[in-house]
């Protein structure tokens, strides 16, 4: 759940990205990065921070040219506390391409045996984003039959990094005196979208409101497969380059993950979430009486929408009960049980009129480990309430993520082997609301009727790409384990510190 942005311009950029970045802040708090190009030349900012705290008026003079691409971390794949593995990557063969990357490669172990023992490549991080940037440089090597560099020829090479990487990827590249590229998987689980300036100027990015709110106009999705190449002059060439795509967008982004204010594969994010309030009222009328709820209020923010919608559908007022602290990093992002849960009270605050005496049904976008939920019924009761109610705009989640959003094991997932009634009693709520899987998807995707289904897997185990196996789950739990252990020495200290400033 990265966030990626690239620019072409006619003036500097440095700005453009900064700006673009700011607006992708919510997919990454872990780290950021800015590289531009200058003639053949590239010149690159990255650390680990906030957007605001990673560049200064230093680092941005130091970063000219019209031509360039950034990205927000958030890390699930690698070593969450490496600099190393901070975005952009870069390979100075061929050519120079400098990379960012949205997503999780499932396959990105044995690419990584590949590259060193056929393509003599060495990896020297446990990021899957310098396995794909060299895959990509190796197949653009491969194509390249003479100079200048082609759209054929990228074309070519984009075509054979389908055949080889899977997984998910929303991928912006850099290529030193030729332009910008841009591509996403074949099942397009990840966003990526298109603008264009006033004067020629050109946009890609995660999301429509990074290219909305930097004053460039909204042109189209990047289709599932496809290729777009942009010359230096500004030219745009593209081209589908996999065998079978299909559209199955992530169906967490509409949930969750993307501002409500996105339009992402012709899906208003805002009007998906109204829909999935709607669903969500027919399912509580069908398990409790209304009459028993006094309040509805939402757990900011991502699920304002569906309580508000809730809360019209069963004819109950809707309140705010809870004041954000915007200072304090999204506690789904943090790494580390024990820090989310520490943070829970330091980012929200419960306004105890609106709960004094009321039975109250709190709305949540999904419920992921349980902790914070628990957390916030508490709160909810120490604030006066009489009875606590919950309800998930979402269905449990029952299962790993491999595609790039940070539920990688089963153990870390309240859902995973309890029963509806047993997530109750964990919370402590008086009753537990969720949403249906099929109802999910069906009013989801009529927003779009293009879109062939939906990467739900941590809803319904269903593994789009076809190819997760039980050893990919234990590797991926090693690797979890691994950077808890990560967390007890001082890294936690500087996650915590990191996340009180933040």
């Amino acid at each position: 759940m990265c966030g990626i942005v690239g620019v072409l311009a006619k003036t500097p950029v440095n700005q453009l990205i900064y700006d673009a970045l700011l607006l992708l802040q919510h997919r990454g708090q872990d780290a950021a990065g800015i590289v531009t190009m200058l003639g053949t030349k590239c010149f690159m900012h990255k650390a680990r921070g906030m957007v605001r705290d990673v560049f200064r008026t230093r680092n941005m003079r130091a970063l000219p040219g019209s031509v360039g691409l950034g990205q927000v971390r958030y890390p699930t794949a690698g070593n969450a506390y490496s600099e190393e593995e901070a975005q952009p990557f870069y390979v100075n063969a061929p050519f120079g391409v400098v990379l960012v990357h949205n997503g999780n490669l499932t396959n990105a172990h044995a690419l990584k045996a590949e590259l060193f023992d056929i393509d003599r490549r060495h990896i020297n991080t446990e990021s899957d984003t310098e396995v794909l940037i060299n895959v990509l440089a190796h197949e653009l090597d491969k194509a390249a039959t003479g100079l200048p560099l082609t759209p054929h020829e990228v074309f070519a090479a984009v075509s054979a990094v389908h055949r080889r990487v899977r997984g998910s990827y929303a991928v912006i590249a850099l290529i030193a005196g030729y332009g910008l590229l841009a591509f996403r998987d074949p099942h397009g689980i990840r966003p990526l979208c298109m603008g264009a300036g006033p004067d020629g100027e050109v946009m890609l990015a995660s999301e429509s409101v990074a290219i909305e709110g930097s004053g460039f106009r909204f042109v189209r999705d990047v289709e599932p497969g496809e290729a777009v190449f942009i010359d230096l002059a500004g030219n745009v060439h593209t081209q589908q380059c996999a065998a079978a795509p299909r559209l199955n967008p992530c169906i967490f982004e509409y949930v969750y993950l993307a501002r409500p204010d996105s339009v992402m594969d012709g899906i208003s994010v805002y009007q998906a979430r109204l829909n999935l309030g709607e669903t969500l009222a027919q399912r509580l009328i069908s398990t409790m009486p209304p009459s028993e709820i006094d309040v509805v209020i939402p757990i900011p923010e991502s699920s304002r929408p569906s309580a508000m919608q809730l809360a019209h559908k069963i004819g109950k007022p809707y309140r705010e009960g809870f004041v954000k602290n915007r200072y304090v990093g999204r506690t789904f992002i943090m790494p580390g049980q024990s820090v989310r849960k520490k943070s829970v009270r330091q980012k929200l605050n419960a306004i105890g009129v609106e709960f004094k005496g009321r039975n109250v049904l709190l709305v949540d976008d999904s419920i992921v480990r349980g902790t914070t939920s628990k957390e916030i019924v508490q709160m909810a009761r120490e604030a006066g309430a009489r009875r606590v109610y919950m309800a998930s705009a979402a269905p449990p989640v029952r299962f790993p993520n491999v595609y790039g959003i940070d539920m990688p094991t089963k153990e870390e997932l309240i859902a995973h082997g309890r029963s509806i009634e047993q997530i109750r009693e964990f919370i402590g709520a008086d009753a537990l609301i969720y949403q249906d899987v099929d109802a999910m998807k069906r009013v989801v995707g009529a927003l779009n009727p293009k879109v062939q289904g939906f990467e739900a897997s941590c809803f319904d185990g269903v593994y789009v790409t076809g190819d997760v196996s039980a050893a990919d789950f234990q590797a991926m739990e090693t690797q979890r384990k691994l950077q808890f252990d990560e967390e007890d020495g001082p890294a936690r200290s500087r996650l915590a510190l990191q996340s009180a400033e933040e």
